[in-house]
């Protein structure tokens, strides 16, 4: 089927400028507004300065869109809390059919990202395996086992069962690669203990591992792990507190599935006074420069 592409990010594909796709769940479920909206100009702004075109990509009324209009920004924005699909891989098809509204996960926005020709994704947080759930595994980590794009985050979302989300991962045969660090952040702080299967310190360094993977033509996909920067890190102590008692409040209220994740990140931002919620949008944006910079060394 067809995609709607902004000029923008219509033109620099066609020229072979560098682009990175932005995911939209970050707009519909993961922030309030109007820090959904504000983030999520603050994250394309990033890709800019880092030296890429941003293109968000979202379902509306049943149209794939990637990139959006300011117009379309503030229609997703807006209806934050509402019924907007939230978009992993079987959910696309279901969105389109119905002409509906759709906002697209890391797994949602990989698959759309590929078909446009996008080899970049900056996001926050992947999903993973929950906490007290083993058999409740993202469809983020099984797409990073079959999409070959490079997605740029900050690890795995901290609210997750970590070790068991890095037991996958390696499972799906997708190399780990630390920005800078030796070990996987754990989004809202640097440092998650976990191992990465490699290090690189530069955008070309970065660049040059995609191109072989490329050559390779593998069809999984690479996770760059970008640690939160240090001045915007939240206490790896006070954030567990906060996670264990929103993932035992909502194991009690029978909170679970795709309403799990946002439910607990508003959650953990409440209980610590809203510093989880400044570290998420720090990494956000320092993801989407990163990304960016990335994206230009690759179009080189």
């Amino acid at each position: 089927m067809d995609f709607v592409f902004v000029d923008e990010v219509k033109a620099a594909l066609a020229d072979g400028e560098p682009v990175v796709a932005l995911e939209s769940t970050v707009i519909t479920h993961g922030l309030p507004y109007p820090q959904n909206l504000e983030t999520a100009v603050a994250m394309a702004t990033a890709v800019r300065q880092g030296g890429a075109v941003p293109a968000t990509i979202a379902i509306i009324q049943g149209q794939i869109h990637i990139g959006l209009t300011k117009a379309q920004l503030d229609y997703l924005a807006a209806r934050e809390g509402t019924a907007v699909r939230k978009c992993s891989r079987r959910d696309i098809p279901l969105a389109v059919a119905g002409g509906a509204d759709g906002a697209t996960t890391v797994a949602g926005t990989m698959i759309l990202a590929h078909r446009a020709g996008i080899p970049i994704f900056a996001t926050g947080g992947i999903g993973g395996v929950h906490r007290g759930h083993p058999f409740d595994i993202s469809a983020d980590l099984l797409e990073l086992g079959r999409t070959p794009v490079t997605v740029v985050s900050s690890g795995a979302k901290s609210i997750l069962d970590l070790p068991a989300t890095r037991e996958v991962l390696e499972t799906q045969g997708v190399p780990v690669i630390g920005y800078g660090a030796d070990v996987m952040p754990a989004f809202f702080s640097r440092s998650s203990g976990l191992p990465v299967d490699g290090r690189l310190d530069t955008p070309a360094q970065v660049a040059a591992l995609i191109r072989a993977h490329h050559a390779l033509k593998l069809q999984n996909g690479i996770l760059v792990t970008v640690p939160v920067p240090e001045a915007d890190a939240f206490d790896p102590d006070e954030a567990e507190a906060a996670i264990a008692q929103a993932t035992r409040e909502a194991d009690e209220q029978g909170i679970d599935g795709p309403a799990a994740t946002p439910w607990l990140l508003r959650r953990v931002a409440q209980l610590t006074d809203g510093r989880s919620l400044r570290a998420n949008t720090a990494l956000l944006q320092n993801n989407g420069r990163v990304a960016g910079q990335i994206a230009a060394a690759l179009s080189r």
